[in-house]
């Protein structure tokens, strides 16, 4: 008996092996040109600064022989810097009709055009004297992770088996947390951030567009685009035969017909006709305040304005580079814990216990920043507190947030979902980019006082409204949120009708 249980185990991980190395490699495959591109392009822009704004000066007194006064010096380089945003909201926008009318991995291909181009104005920019070639690569390279931060989650929460669904869609944030660390060890002095390297250094984001564009072609695609989307059952059985190896499909085949059949006769939504369907109406608000928050905790503003943070921290100026390598780098050892733990956890625990966490390291902050001129290991602690704070932002709300569209919405909805989401996620991020200099300025050693009673206000808020979805299907999430959606007899009315398609399958 013991020698045949064995046998069954034996063999069930053999069957598992093939789909998890198939699994793996398309998961690589998508994220190098994907969400590592959009951490990569956040981080690298830091390290050239000192070396662009001159360069923009020198060519204004080229050109007209005139002197940028420090200020104007300043404000062209916000310019450029907030670019990547204004780009990022386009690509959003983009992100919804290119995933329904070219699929999930044709969209990520076509997505790398953007980026090829925005390097090759950024090589050019300094031999054509052209500051304004600067803007426009950073507008092209915004769209580029506008697109991937959409569709990525989309292909990959579409492609993975309900066990490891949340693992293997949070790993966009694993890659965008490595890209960032990989871009801030790529702008060392010592590497490629000295002032002649500049244009190479923001050109490099086309070595992973590249990678991406010679393997993704040989991975398969999202087996339910090509069900409930395209109609294909064959190609959406040998994707799912190639993505999970030899085992029994008919169990997961079934469950994306019963999807099929309650999407009967629905088109793709729009994001407009989200707003208006009652029948999602908590997921949406759901997707707002979380997609909301992510940004508004202000962590992604100590990437864009690290400097600041760590001089009102203490930190000397030599040592800042090396200081921000270290706050990338604890959001991908908290983004690999985080992929880790997720199955296991659930989405709900994370979330909320990451804004809980943030909160409390944001009052010791403040605490330090209070101190620092009275206490002198002060300064170190709050180096530290900006560790843990950026920690506890990877450990839950920056991975698990991004893969909600993909649980709580059905195949018709996700589209416009993850456009409404990534336009927000944009939106706040290039508020909080003109907003924090202000803030910092206007509330000193309080700064963080806004940013701590949004993780306070977003973990309330999840606690009582996601229910969990850690290894449910999306006819299961869509019932439990229907529980809201829908009061007394329409609520019945609702699942009664749903029961009715999916017993008429």
């Amino acid at each position: 008996m013991a020698e045949s249980e064995n046998d069954l185990e034996h063999l069930e991980a053999s069957e598992k092996k093939p789909y998890a190395w198939t699994l793996i490699l398309t998961v690589c495959s998508a994220a190098i040109g994907g969400t590592l591109q959009y951490g990569y392009n956040i981080s690298i822009i830091n390290a050239p600064t000192a070396h662009v704004q001159r360069f923009v000066n020198e060519t204004v007194l080229e050109r007209w022989g005139t002197q940028l006064e420090g200020y104007q010096i300043t404000l062209i380089w916000s310019f450029i810097v907030s670019m990547f945003s204004l780009g990022g909201l386009v690509g959003a926008l983009l992100a919804g009709p290119m995933a329904i009318h070219f699929g999930r991995k044709k969209s990520l291909l076509l997505n790398n055009l953007f980026v090829f181009v925005s390097a090759a104005l950024a090589l050019a920019s300094r031999a054509a004297r052209s500051f304004e070639m600067i803007i426009l690569a950073r507008i092209l390279v915004g769209i580029n992770a506008g697109v991937s931060m959409n569709i990525q989650p989309m292909y990959f929460g579409e492609s993975a088996p309900k066990h490891l669904r949340g693992a293997v869609t949070l790993s966009s944030a694993s890659f965008t947390a490595f890209g960032i660390v990989l871009g801030q060890v790529i702008g060392l002095r010592e590497i490629l951030g000295g002032e002649s390297h500049w244009p190479f250094l923001l050109a490099t984001n086309a070595i992973p567009g590249l990678i991406q564009l010679l393997t993704l072609p040989w991975f398969p695609e999202s087996p339910r685009y090509l069900l409930i989307d395209k109609g294909d059952k064959e190609a959406c059985t040998e994707a799912l035969r190639r993505l999970r190896g030899c085992g029994d499909l008919s169990r997961e085949m079934d469950e994306m017909l019963q999807e099929k059949a309650a999407a009967m006769g629905q088109r793709a939504k729009g994001p407009w006709e989200l707003v208006q369907d009652r029948g999602v109406r908590w997921q949406l608000i759901t997707v707002v305040v979380a997609s909301s928050a992510m940004q508004l905790c202000g962590n992604d503003s100590m990437y864009f304005y690290a400097s600041y943070v760590f001089q009102e921290a203490g930190i000397q100026a030599e040592k800042i580079q090396y200081a921000a390598i270290g706050t990338g780098s604890c959001e991908f050892i908290a983004a690999v814990t985080c992929n880790l733990l997720i199955e296991r956890l659930g989405r709900k625990v994370l979330i909320t216990g990451g804004y809980l966490l943030m909160a409390c390291w944001a009052v010791v902050f403040m605490v330090t920043l209070a101190l620092q001129e009275k206490v002198s290991w002060m300064p170190y602690l709050g180096m530290t507190c900006i560790f843990a704070f950026i920690l506890s932002f990877g450990m839950g709300p920056a991975g698990v947030t991004g893969i909600l569209p993909t649980e709580i919405f059905e195949q018709t909805a996700r589209p416009a979902a993850y456009m409404i989401a990534g336009s927000l996620m944009w939106l706040n991020l290039i508020l909080m980019g003109l907003l924090f200099p202000f803030i910092v300025s206007g509330l000193g050693t309080f700064c963080f006082v806004p940013f701590c009673s949004v993780c306070l206000l977003s973990a309330l808020f999840i606690s009582l409204f996601l229910p969990e979805t850690k290894g449910k299907s999306t006819l299961e999430i869509t019932k439990e949120f229907n529980r809201r959606n829908f009061k007394g007899t329409e609520q019945q009315q609702y699942q009664l009708g749903e029961v009715l398609r999916s017993t008429s399958l």
